[in-house]
């Protein structure tokens, strides 16, 4: 049972990276590193964390604008 637990967490959590990943790009910004974070997925009970990297301050711009709207 925890496994299958386990399993849709990161599942879930991989949805939600493609769907901000998209998300993003229609805005024209784009994360190369966006993805889940691979220490947070060791556990036995993975407490997914969404990791997105580094970008330049231009990207952090945009993205910052993106999200005022």
């Amino acid at each position: 049972m925890k496994e299958r637990h386990s399993a849709l967490c990161v599942e879930e959590a991989e949805d939600v990276v493609k769907e901000l990943r998209a998300l993003l790009v229609k805005t024209g910004i784009v994360l190369p590193s966006l993805g889940l974070d691979p220490v947070s997925l060791a556990r036995e009970a993975p407490r997914t964390l969404a990791e997105r990297g580094r970008c330049s301050a231009e990207t952090a711009r945009r993205l910052a604008a993106a999200v005022a709207k």
